[in-house]
């Protein structure tokens, strides 16, 4: 289970997210990330942002600590913003936090230098879990006392939005070509060797068990929350077993032209050429 806090006030809104997330203080002092049950993006958000944070902690990447967070509306009262103002009043009850890294900087990846078995097991892990948003336009990555930490997972798991296509998607392949850790040399054949055999299903039944109930009901298809969960579990661990095989890197061909900016290119030109 998530640990849970209740929001005490509201800080102010980080406006380079879509969903429109804000930072929020809480009842334990300590102050977080919060991502809105009512925000256009839906639960479904923060239930990939649950399984994927989790997960990713529990194969030993840094990912911020989350937490269910109550809030109660009336925090709005006072936000002039309309539009803040409105999502608050909308997600009422549980929400997500994320721990906050205070003085955390952007990963840029012409200033920080990031090792092969790293940048391997951050894109092996991206083509588990379907990341479509750690490209070089959108890193979702900071660097906080020196190291990588990974965040906003929202955008995962895309075969969560329609099940009927989960069977397909778990032997779907993992287009790399644009990742912002591609200029790396990601040693992603290490990292499958490595986290591969830790994809359990003992493993996935605990970090989907981490997902609140009341984000997991009413969904079509399913008779409750464990089988919706379950779900989850059989999609993530079939996707294991061969993802490794199935990740690609480098440039794309002259049909399909990698959209990355030059210094990119540059850099996996060069890679590519030692």
């Amino acid at each position: 289970m998530l640990p849970e806090v209740t929001a005490t006030r509201y800080v102010t809104p980080l406006r380079e997210g879509g969903s429109l997330p804000g930072i929020v203080e809480a009842d334990d002092l300590g102050t977080y990330v919060m991502k809105f049950t009512g925000a256009g993006q839906g639960r479904k958000t923060l239930v990939a942002e649950v399984i994927c944070g989790q997960l990713g902690r529990r194969l030993g990447l840094r990912v911020p600590d989350l937490a269910g967070i109550q809030l109660d509306p009336v925090i709005g009262r006072a936000e002039p913003d309309q539009e803040v103002q409105g999502l608050l009043k909308s997600s009422g009850g549980l929400n997500l936090g994320m721990d906050f890294l205070p003085g955390a900087l952007g990963f840029d990846p012409l200033a920080f230098e990031i090792g092969a078995a790293e940048a391997g097991r951050v894109v092996w892990f991206d083509a588990l879990i379907n990341n479509v948003d750690r490209s070089w336009r959108n890193p979702n990555l900071l660097v906080w006392h020196g190291e990588l930490w990974l965040i906003d997972h929202g955008a995962t798991m895309i075969w969560h939005h329609n099940w009927p296509t989960a069977q397909a998607a778990a032997g779907k392949a993992y287009d790399a070509s644009d990742h912002v850790l591609a200029t790396f040399g990601p040693d992603v054949a290490a990292a499958g060797a490595e986290l591969a055999p830790r994809i359990t299903e003992e493993l996935l039944t605990e970090v989907t068990a981490d997902v609140p109930d009341e984000w997991l009901v009413d969904e079509p298809g399913f008779a409750d929350p464990d089988a919706l969960r379950r779900a989850y579990v059989e999609t993530l661990l079939a996707r294991a077993t061969t993802i490794g095989d199935r990740i690609t890197l480098g440039e794309r061909s002259k049909d399909k032209p990698s959209q990355a900016p030059e210094w990119v290119r540059v850099r996996l030109d060069g890679r590519a050429g030692k």
